[in-house]
């Protein structure tokens, strides 16, 4: 069933803007958090730091162009037609990557603590979140450049947006790889902190000074796996409904009230991951706080103790 201009369309145009708003709000927070202070310069925070800017950009573009590919008649041409069906989508395959990267660096951090420093530091973690750019930039342009070699040719009528997309490969590429290695690495990680914990119950009584440091660290890197995990989770959750869709072979229509359920959960998904960076990590509490408060602005900010 298409939406008809009366409650539906009068939630559409107040309560998709409002998160929109509200998701570009907080993961700006988070953007500027980690890029101004030094203490976060952490080889996990980068990866927060490019998930943060993919939800940023899916605040700032998905609900305006979405907004008016929804409207009854298309008046601006069929290639503003092309590139406002594509350009709010890009920064969507780079969050699923950097989900898989996230799922990555806590795999190592769990089941291979002793190298994770030489396996995992700033700058290949950089190398990997440019790779995840280039990657996502070119996936879109892949399904842009075969509807640009002569835009309008899936019209049927004039008025009309449609534009022609390989669900098969994107379901596959955007959605099966990604969530596959995310379950596999997470299921990884899970069994591994499960026998860290009993093994840490069993032999406490007998620590030595040095090996209690180790189980601290350990600590740590199994509480980050966890709050990891919930993102992770979260971010299965709003997914998987739009390509569950997809691989029932149920034909998706621009303006359907499931569609715009669809968009809602992908808005969801990226408002969520700064609240729940809020709820678990009390170094971004602080520093939202010094944000709000514009004490970064005073000399020496970016060396404050934050952790």
């Amino acid at each position: 069933m298409t939406l008809n201009f009366s409650q539906e369309s009068m939630l559409i145009y107040t309560l998709l803007p409002f998160f929109a708003l509200l998701t570009v709000s907080l993961n700006l927070l988070v953007i500027i958090s980690i890029s101004h202070f030094r203490q976060l310069h952490t080889s996990t925070n980068l990866l927060l730091l490019s998930l943060a800017v993919s939800d940023f950009f899916v605040g700032l573009l998905v609900v305006p162009f979405q907004i008016l590919l929804l409207e009854p008649c298309w008046l601006l041409g069929d290639l503003a037609c092309i590139l406002c069906s594509f350009l709010p989508v890009f920064s969507v395959p780079a969050t699923a990557v950097n989900m898989v990267l996230i799922s990555v660096d806590r795999y190592v951090a769990v089941c291979d603590p002793l190298r994770y420093g030489t396996k995992i530091n700033p700058k290949r973690v950089k190398i990997c979140v440019l790779l995840c750019w280039i990657y996502s930039v070119s996936y879109d342009f892949l399904f842009l450049f075969d509807n640009l070699k002569k835009p309008g040719k899936y019209n049927s009528c004039y008025g009309e947006c449609v534009i022609s997309v390989n669900g098969h490969v994107d379901l596959i590429l955007r959605f099966i790889i990604p969530t596959t290695s995310i379950i596999i690495l997470y299921t990884r990680v899970f069994v591994v902190a499960v026998s860290q914990a009993r093994s840490m119950r069993s032999h406490i009584a007998a620590v030595k000074l040095q090996r209690s440091t180790t189980v601290t660290v350990k600590k740590s890197e199994l509480k980050a796996a966890r709050t990891l995990g919930v993102v992770v989770a979260v971010f299965l959750m709003c997914y998987c409904p739009y390509y569950g869709i997809s691989l029932a072979a149920y034909e998706l229509m621009t303006g359907s009230l499931i569609n715009i359920f669809m968009i809602f959960l992908v808005i969801l998904n990226s408002c969520l991951n700064p609240l729940i960076y809020a709820f678990f990590y009390p170094w971004f509490r602080k520093t939202v706080k010094l944000i709000v408060t514009l004490q970064i602005l005073q000399p020496h900010s970016r060396q404050a103790n934050v952790l």
